[in-house]
């Protein structure tokens, strides 16, 4: 994951004066708008559980900010935040993931699942568009809070959903003894049927509309595990530089593997499969730059590339995908891979193999050398006057 401010606004107080609102960006999208003051209250906090484990905070003036000196703030905020999450066994404690296990006790009994399965699904941020299409637009990590993540999205017309979290289809068998498991994959396997996300011929079609009818949902799913792209991950439409640069794709992810139906310049269409194997690295390069730079600042244009590094003939390309959904394409590779690494292990329990923590970069050594990590391009200082409150101003006790 990588926390960003790009921006930061100047706000009038209640005494006359003023001060800065900083706007932390988390995988490319809005998480919140806070102030130093409230940063450093939770850096406090943070130290009396953790101590010196914590990276130093920016310290405070006392005088006014020259502008160099309420850039380099914002420089040191930014790079505190990042700091706290490289520790895996930071982010995994109950500090701050105490809600989110509340949360999952409370929704897996309310639906009758298995606690040991709470780890098969997630939540995801999904935007609901025109025809009935949706988007999945980035997947909620451990210590968010949902309410707040949607309250502070600068998307429209978004919900918190629960969708299955794991990229290979044949981990569906670990859920089958669980009721409402299977009624949760059965409903997003008919879902991601209708929204065009998995590719049924018409004969599997005829049969799975068969079975939907007469509510066989394991025979079912046992038929959707051999249909195109089932339990893929399907991105919203957008430009790669595959074959030629400014091409159109649909991106699609899942089962080991990178699918791509990419529309060539005279408007024909290719299928290109990026098996993982053949993945050596990747990384994502914000490309944002700020909207109405002589108005109101507010939001980011949303410019994100991921570049994947793969072996074609004994030698290494680049493809690059641009597309503001690069962090959840990101992840889904992260998952694939770690998927794999636990499957080689059960196989051979004498081999040595590190599973990939989310908070770090590392080097994974399955066959080929695949890591990810993420660049972030220098941004122009800006900070602009704005209006629009926090979002935890918005909040009232019985929304929580």
């Amino acid at each position: 994951m990588h926390f960003c401010i790009p921006v930061s606004q100047q706000r009038p107080d209640a005494l006359g004066g003023r001060y800065v609102l900083y706007s932390v960006y988390l995988d490319g999208f809005l998480f919140c708008r806070v102030r130093y003051s409230q940063l450093h209250r939770w850096n406090e906090q943070l130290r009396r559980v953790f101590g010196n484990c914590l990276p130093p905070f920016p310290p405070k003036y006392y005088l006014a900010m020259t502008t160099s000196m309420a850039d380099a703030r914002r420089d040191q905020l930014e790079q505190y935040l990042q700091n706290v999450t490289v520790d895996p066994k930071m982010l995994r404690s109950d500090v701050f993931v105490d809600f989110l296990k509340l949360v999952q006790l409370m929704v897996s009994h309310e639906i009758g699942l298995c606690r040991e399965l709470l780890g098969y699904f997630g939540l995801f941020l999904i935007q609901f568009c025109k025809e009935g299409k949706f988007s999945v637009v980035k997947k909620l990590a451990d210590f968010e809070l949902p309410y707040v993540s949607l309250r502070s999205s600068e998307e429209a017309n978004c919900k918190v959903g629960l969708r299955k979290w794991y990229m290979d289809p044949s981990l569906d068998s670990m859920l089958m003894d669980c009721r409402a498991a299977v009624d949760l994959i059965y409903m997003q396997a008919i879902q991601d049927i209708e929204k065009g996300w998995t590719k049924p011929t018409p004969a599997q079609r005829q049969k799975l509309e068969a079975l939907q009818k007469e509510d066989s949902q394991t025979q079912f799913l046992e038929l959707s595990r051999d249909v195109q792209h089932y339990g893929y991950v399907q991105l919203d439409p957008c430009t790669c530089d595959y074959l030629e640069p400014g091409c159109g794709a649909i991106v699609s992810v899942g089962n080991d593997e990178i699918s791509c139906c990419i529309t060539l310049p005279d408007n024909q269409t290719q299928d290109v499969i990026f098996q993982m194997n053949r993945v050596k690295s990747w990384q994502i390069t914000f490309l944002g730059t700020l909207l109405d730079m002589d108005g109101p600042q507010r939001t980011l244009n949303q410019n994100l590339e991921l570049r994947v590094q793969y072996s074609k003939d004994s030698r290494s390309q680049w493809f690059v995908i641009y597309t503001k959904q690069a962090f959840l394409l990101s992840s889904c590779l992260k998952k694939m891979i770690s998927e794999k690494m636990v499957k080689l292990v059960a196989e051979n329990p004498e081999m040595q193999i590190e599973v990939p923590e989310q908070a770090k970069s590392k080097k994974y050594h399955i066959q080929q050398s695949q890591k990810d990590c993420s660049s972030f391009l220098p941004r122009k200082s800006k900070i602009k006057v704005e209006k629009v409150d926090c979002v935890f101003g918005t909040i009232k006790e019985e929304d929580l």
